[in-house]
């Protein structure tokens, strides 16, 4: 058997890992994304302006990861979303449809005890890297 090629995705322009993790590991064709907080690459801090702003801010960065590694959201078929508290789901999926608008990733969301840095949300990602065309 073959091996596989596991190669560590990172760039400057998302917020550097804030523990003995990778940004992003991506083996052969599927890459998966370690959780992005609603920070500011530049300063370390979470984002001003509520569950919204830090939601924005999360997947943005995700998107700086993806194109490190030559994708997009469309690339991206599942995510986990991790909600400080599970009433700002609605407000979540508000700004979340703003970067997945069809053919949505599967997604699993859950209530946690709490997040790194006191944030209000955190997203991970898997996707596959290359074409894909949707099946009819």
């Amino acid at each position: 058997m073959a091996a596989l090629i596991r190669r560590i995705i990172c760039t400057t322009k998302a917020p550097a890992a804030i523990g003995p993790y990778s940004q992003a590991v991506l083996v052969d064709r599927t890459m998966y994304i370690s959780g992005q907080l609603g920070m500011n690459p530049a300063s370390g801090q979470l984002v001003e302006g509520g569950v919204q702003a830090q939601t924005r801010q999360a997947l943005v960065n995700m998107g700086e990861i993806l194109k490190v590694a030559g994708c997009g959201y469309e690339n991206v078929v599942k995510t986990t979303v991790l909600l400080a508290d599970m009433n700002d789901f609605t407000s979540v999926n508000d700004i979340y449809k703003q970067f997945f608008s069809t053919n949505y990733p599967a997604r699993a969301a859950y209530q946690v005890a709490a997040l790194p840095r006191g944030g209000l949300v955190e997203i991970e990602a898997v996707a596959v890297l290359g074409p894909l065309t949707d099946a009819s």
